[in-house]
Formats: structure tokens, sequence, C-alpha cells
């Protein structure tokens, strides 16, 4: 697994060629992207349930679990990141499971550098385009001024915090998911805060916009709500 430290968007790579992911997380960081890599699809799997990424990028052959298995275990998890598929299988017929499957695009190896960081660019301004507004029930949280808004009411808008629109983007941007205290501290908020501050951002969103905004799921954690 390679994980870079420089500030930019983030890209999940799944391959399992090592030569290969260490060539294309290259290319990508070259770019300004931060990479994510694993080499084989639970694995990959565990990484895209749990983290937040800009695009995905993955390969078909992949050990322990295919790539389009993982790319649908994805989909029905209801993780929208989109997603190119990079393989060597280039018939039509795989090419369009592949797209069936959910993915966005298509790509098969050997590939030309420039097409491929093309496409990449092009999957990250679609998701640049979707996240702008995630669906919160009938409502919307709009994450350029924070904002969770009625289109069925004008005068029904709610400003929320930086912290409070971090955690519900979290939420709602994977609406089946549970996740844990331990897993929400560590995707929202600082080192120094501890697993109560969870709890006290929750209060804080259901106290602004309704306690059925979030969902208690006993001995485990929170989820959206589903009301």
């Amino acid at each position: 697994m390679l994980a870079t430290d420089i500030a930019g968007p983030r890209v999940l790579l799944v391959e399992d060629d090592l030569r290969l992911a260490e060539l294309v997380s290259m290319l990508l960081v070259d770019e300004g992207y931060r990479v994510e890599t694993a080499s084989d699809g639970q694995r990959g799997l565990h990484h895209g349930l749990t983290e937040e990424f800009e695009v995905m990028i993955i390969d078909r052959g992949l050990p322990v679990l295919e790539g389009l298995d993982l790319l649908r275990v994805l989909r029905e998890r209801a993780v929208t990141t989109p997603v190119l598929v990079l393989t060597a299988r280039g018939a039509v017929a795989d090419r369009v499971a592949g797209l069936d499957a959910g993915a966005e695009d298509y790509l098969v190896k050997p590939f030309e550098i420039a097409e491929f960081l093309a496409r990449v660019r092009a999957l990250h301004r679609r998701h640049l385009a979707v996240a702008a507004s995630i669906p919160i029930g009938a409502r919307a949280l709009v994450l350029a001024n924070r904002t969770v808004t009625d289109p069925r009411d004008a005068n029904d808008e709610v400003t929320l915090s930086e912290r409070e629109c971090g955690l519900l983007a979290i939420l709602a941007r994977s609406p089946r998911q549970v996740f844990t205290r331990a897993q929400l501290l560590e995707l929202v908020f600082d080192r120094a805060d501890t697993i109560g501050t969870v709890d006290t951002y929750v209060h804080y969103l259901r106290r602004k916009l309704g306690r059925e905004v979030i969902d208690t799921v006993r001995g485990i954690g929170y989820q959206l709500g589903r009301r």
C-alpha cells in the first residue's frame, strides 16, 4: 500500500501488477494527485468503503475479489465515486460488462499516458460536479457554502459549521453504510479529539436539522437517517 503526503485530489488505485501500480502512481503524483494503492480487491473494497476519494482506478483481474465484483459492491453500498476500469481485456463484451457494473470509463492496457491522464481529469471534474450538492432526504447539503436547503421551501436554509458539514457529508455520501465512531473520528476530526466529539457533533446536527437526520445503530455507530 502506498499513500502520498502531498495535498491534492485523492485517487484509489487497485492494481495487482506492482510495477504498473508504481508507474501509474508516479504519473498521478506528478499531476498533483494523492494516491492510495491496493494490490487485491478485498483491500481495495476496504479503502473504498471507509475513505473518501475523488476518482477510483480498478483493474479487472484482481486476486481475492475480481475487479467488477469490487465495483458492484461499491455501487451497492452507494459509493458514487467515478471509476475508471483499467484492464488488458479490450473486447466489446468486456467493455460493456465494465460499464454495466457501474464504471464511468474503461481503458485498455497498454494505454497512452496522455489519454490516461485526460480520462482521470475528466472523472475528477465529474466528481466535483456531483459532489457540489449531496441529497439529505428531501433536502440537499450544499458544500460550497455549508448549508442544508429544501428545494420545496426557499426560506428553509440551515448553515452548518465546518465540522458539522464534514460529518454530515461523510454520512450522506454513503447513506447505506453504518460508520463506527472511530471511523468518523478519523475521517472528520483532529487527532486531539476524542470519541465523545463525534457524539457531540451528531447532537449539534440533530438540533439544527431534526433527530431523524442521523440514525443511531446500537452497538455500532451512526448512519444517515433513513426516514
